[in-house]
């Protein structure tokens, strides 16, 4: 949905020069659930192993930027991620800066489910991880930018 006065152009590409030395892309902080983990291009096993991962053919900045993380074991990052509430407060730092998005919902869909990556004109965030004990269902979590 294009809101009126926004100026996004609805996509920003991982480009070179958007990396950190460690090969990170930046950070996800989430404070009602006390996380902060680095993200990496990616959602494979091995990515998804050091921190969060960032969804391929979303966008990093503007637009929807898609990312997805593990509910359980070491790597746990999105494991708390279901009990946000509307209003909860996501930020998301890079290189092209800081944006802090307001949590708009908190929904558990098939694992099929991609329909909350879908493009968008104005700045939101997606989140997705999986519901423990249920292969089948993903928590998707996403938050429309504060401005």
């Amino acid at each position: 949905m294009w809101v009126p006065g926004s100026t996004s152009s609805g996509y920003t590409e991982v480009t070179d020069n958007l990396y950190y030395k460690d090969g990170s892309l930046g950070t996800l902080e989430i404070p009602a659930i006390g996380l902060t983990v680095d993200i990496f291009e990616g959602t494979d096993a091995a990515t998804l192993k050091r921190g969060a991962g960032h969804f391929e053919d979303t966008s990093i900045w503007d637009g929807n930027a898609g990312f997805a993380a593990h509910n359980r074991g070491a790597n746990s990052y999105f494991g708390k991620i279901h009990t946000l509430e509307l209003g909860d407060r996501i930020t998301l730092t890079t290189r092209l800066g800081t944006r802090t998005y307001e949590v708009t919902s908190v929904s558990k869909v098939s694992e099929t489910d991609r329909s909350a990556l879908a493009a968008s004109q104005s700045n939101v965030i997606t989140l997705y991880t999986c519901v423990r004990d249920e292969r089948d269902f993903r928590w998707c979590v996403t938050g429309q930018e504060i401005v």
